[in-house]
């Protein structure tokens, strides 16, 4: 009886017409952004693709799905960057619609295992099938030109602890599977009455994998503290805004010495000259090093004549003698934001909206850097990244298999304040730390700032876009290797062997399937004709 009350409210006029039905997708598609920061809502991501799935499931034809698919993927990326309008302009939505393209295969796939009344078997594969075909676009997705890896369905759940033990098995990618099936078992459990009970047992398997995670995967071995400081200098714009702002960072800096630190991070940005050409704010650095007694990871956004005048995104490691001669050059960048991919086609993206106006200087490598040695006799190791390259799974984990005991992010989001990106962008390094086993320090500029420990795990309280401080966090170190971080993407792989499985069982049938019988009528012979017919 659902399943025709289902087939009757698709039939309905205003979902016959291919606008109300689009913008239904448009709408089914947006509502997964509810579920991150800020509104975290991150219980509702186990069924806010169901109304979309409901929607592909129910279209009349296989282009209709995949129309379905392209105008959720639209929505669905539409309103996860929405933050981006201001800088993009017109230009983000052009951006979505051509982003959204990569979810028309997967309304096909869903149409495929979910339409009609799928059988027991195919709904146990769908199970699995679906989710996969998820994951296929997000991977495709986080490839750097395409946007990267933000808004991944899985990093939906930042703050949810048996979630983030289950990160540290599979990474991201297997959180996303998980929160996937359970959202493909809810649409059977709703629109297929005979696949009830698979939905059921979809749900409870989904049960179990998690809490197997939570008792079974390995937790960090704690393995001391570090003192690590933060310092946002909160917004500052208009003339003179570069000296301004370091000589804020610089009085903040001040407000920390006789702390008994480790390490002082300024967020991404913090200096807009070439250190190499400024050995005055080189002096003043490394005389905060010294007031402090501890080095200082700053984060450099400016031309530097020494190496081909290109702009670099850089940090240094300051000491009290000045520079150590530990750097990082931003890997990374922002498509847009800090170089625009086939500028020669894509260049008039410039006149519409924020985009660079000249490509930043990409680095060639990641770095692990050294403090001094403490009264241990081993100085801690950690591994800088910058802004952007935080949602990238593998970077992290990269930094972790070099020895980094500890993970550091320096971003700004200075251009995105009273949006939801300062909180998305934080709640990104509480996915890296659970993924690695490692903390992870998250510094910006104009916040929000926070730190997290091995397991993900909040550790203090956050520096919110208000404020302009300083503050001083015990981190909690950590040994040991997580199964992410010793097998990689291993979720990803699966998800790809399922899929090749499905296309050789279809395959299969179509081979094993009989010819079509010939419509042409069998030819006769002189000898055979209605007026003379054989003997």
């Amino acid at each position: 009886m659902q399943a025709l009350a289902v087939r009757r409210a698709v039939s309905a006029p205003r979902m016959t017409s291919p606008w109300w039905r689009g913008a239904a997708a448009v709408v089914a598609g947006a509502l997964p952004a509810l579920a991150f920061p800020a509104p975290s809502l991150w219980w509702f991501a186990y069924g806010a693709l169901v109304p979309w799935m409901l929607l592909v499931r129910s279209a009349p034809t296989a282009r209709r799905a995949a129309v379905d698919g392209w105008l959720g993927g639209l929505g669905f990326i539409l309103f996860v960057h929405h933050w981006l309008m201001p800088s993009l302009n017109v230009f983000i939505v052009i951006l979505a619609a051509l982003l959204g393209l990569l979810w028309a295969p997967w309304g096909l796939l869903v149409r495929s295992m979910l339409g009609g009344v799928p059988s027991a078997g195919r709904a146990v594969a769908a199970v699995a099938v679906v989710p996969s075909g998820w994951l296929m676009v997000e991977l495709l997705r986080s490839w750097e030109g395409l946007g990267g890896p933000w808004g991944l369905l899985g990093a939906s759940q930042w703050e949810v602890a048996p979630v983030l033990r289950l990160a540290s098995v599979g990474g991201v990618w297997l959180v996303s599977l998980l929160v996937v099936a359970v959202n493909t078992a809810l649409t059977l459990l709703i629109a297929v009455a005979a696949a009830r009970m698979v939905a059921a047992v979809g749900l409870v398997v989904c049960a179990l994998a998690l809490g197997s995670a939570w008792t079974w995967a390995p937790r960090p071995e704690r393995s001391g503290q570090a003192r690590v400081a933060v310092v946002q200098p909160g917004i500052i714009s208009g003339p003179g805004s570069l000296e301004r702002r370091f000589t804020r960072n610089e009085a903040l800096t001040r407000t920390l010495a006789g702390q008994d630190l480790d390490l002082v991070v300024w967020g991404e940005s913090g200096i807009g000259a070439d250190l190499g050409r400024r050995p005055d704010l080189v002096a003043r650095l490394a005389a905060l090093s010294r007031t402090v007694r501890a080095d200082l990871l700053v984060n450099v956004d400016a031309r530097i004549r020494a190496e081909g005048a290109g702009i670099f995104k850089r940090s240094f490691l300051i000491g009290p003698k000045g520079p150590t001669g530990d750097t990082y050059d931003k890997m990374r960048l922002v498509p847009f934001g800090e170089y625009i991919p086939a500028r020669s086609a894509l260049g008039w993206a410039t006149s519409v909206g924020k985009a660079a106006g000249e490509d930043r200087v990409r680095g060639t490598r990641q770095v692990v850097m050294t403090l001094p040695p403490g009264p241990s006799g081993e100085g801690l190791r950690f591994g800088p990244l910058i802004c952007f390259e935080t949602a990238f799974p593998d970077m992290s984990r990269r930094l972790v298999r070099d020895g980094a005991q500890l993970l550091v992010g320096q971003s700004s989001t200075s251009s995105f304040q009273g949006s939801w990106a300062p909180e998305q962008h934080a709640s990104l390094a509480a996915l890296r730390a659970a993924e690695t086993g490692r903390p992870m320090v998250h510094a910006t500029l104009t916040g929000v700032s926070a730190v997290f420990g091995p397991e993900g795990e909040r550790i203090g309280e956050s520096i919110g876009t208000e404020r302009s401080s300083a503050a001083v966090f015990g981190v909690p170190l950590a040994r040991g290797t997580t199964p992410y971080v010793r097998f990689g993407d291993w979720a990803v792989y699966a998800a790809i062997g399922v899929l090749v499985a499905l296309g050789l069982v279809w395959g299969g049938r179509r081979l094993r399937r009989p010819a079509p019988a010939s419509a042409v009528p069998l030819a006769r012979t002189a000898h055979d004709s209605a007026e003379r017919p054989a003997r």
